[in-house]
């Protein structure tokens, strides 16, 4: 249970658009606003950069699905 608020924080630090994976599995970071960031980083280091995948943007919901309205109609036999 002492665990569980380091982990918030540090996926928290982690909420950003970009990650740079860098060469030979020396670890990723997903630690950047824009891909010209990440870029910079890895510059003459090798590796590569992707978009996070669980990235979620500030204000971000999910979106809900809405009931939709059936209409019952009487056989008039």
């Amino acid at each position: 249970m002492a665990a569980l608020p380091t982990l918030a924080s540090r996926a928290e630090a982690q909420n950003y658009p970009w990650c740079s994976n860098f060469a030979d599995g020396a670890g990723t970071n997903c630690g950047w606003s824009t891909q010209e960031q990440c870029m910079t980083t890895l510059a003459g280091s090798g590796g590569y950069c992707s978009q996070n995948n669980l990235y979620k943007p500030p204000g971000a919901t999910v979106p809900t699905r809405r009931k939709t309205a059936q209409k019952h109609t009487r056989n008039s036999s």
